[in-house]
């Protein structure tokens, strides 16, 4: 990996968290974000790179296929106020819709410079942030296509445990995906986020805060 390379990683890993406050938050729902299925895909062997960075891994100069977006958000409980210290985990399938998982049995190739898992902590504000690309679409059975989405688990002490999937906003097969359409309005709406690109900006952004329950 070239010097230019590796300032750019370390760049965007410093600011993982702090530059989140750049994106404005999107609005407070007082509902706990909908739980959804872990699925089967849940990272089960450690990795040696899981940071905030997918779009490449440590030792290899290459970038992960695909188009790059950052997802920054808050984790909060139920008054708003933010949950520190809280562990986010983050999966999700490379650009032709394959986890790198031996129970995915989707021919789609792998992405040996794709990342596919992160694990982040949450600062004093509750805030996150981390760099992917736009997962793909897969199949699960003929009359059904999986959208673009990513998986999301939180845990913290005194907080119940949450697992959920964030989906792209405007995609069309969110409308026919049984997952998130089992989701009553408007806790859908909680899953959906719109990217878009800020002036200046390298890539787009979308912002997903996370609400979830004390104990």
């Amino acid at each position: 990996m070239s010097d230019k390379t590796n300032e750019t990683r370390r760049n965007f890993l410093r600011g993982s968290v702090g530059a989140a406050a750049v994106v404005a938050s999107a609005p407070l729902l007082a509902a706990t974000t909908p739980k959804q299925t872990e699925g089967p895909f849940y990272p089960v062997h450690e990795q040696r790179d899981t940071d905030a960075d997918m779009t490449r891994v440590e030792g290899r100069a290459g970038q992960a296929i695909g188009e790059v977006v950052e997802v920054s958000g808050r984790v909060l409980d139920e008054d708003g106020n933010p949950v520190a210290d809280a562990l986010v985990d983050v999966w999700q399938a490379n650009a032709h819709g394959r986890y790198a998982h031996e129970r995915d049995r989707n021919p789609a190739p792998l992405d040996e410079n794709f990342q596919g898992w992160a694990k982040l902590i949450t600062d004093a504000e509750g805030r996150y942030r981390f760099r992917t690309i736009r997962p793909g679409a897969y199949p699960v059975r003929d009359d059904w296509t999986r959208p673009p989405h990513i998986h999301f688990k939180v845990a913290r002490r005194g907080y119940h445990e949450l697992t959920t999937q964030m989906y792209f906003a405007g995609d069309p097969l969110n409308d026919r995906d049984l997952l998130l359409q089992s989701v009553s309005e408007p806790g859908r709406s909680m899953l959906l986020v719109e990217f878009t690109a800020a002036p200046g900006a390298e890539v787009k952004q979308g912002v997903f805060d996370i609400v979830v329950r004390r104990v």
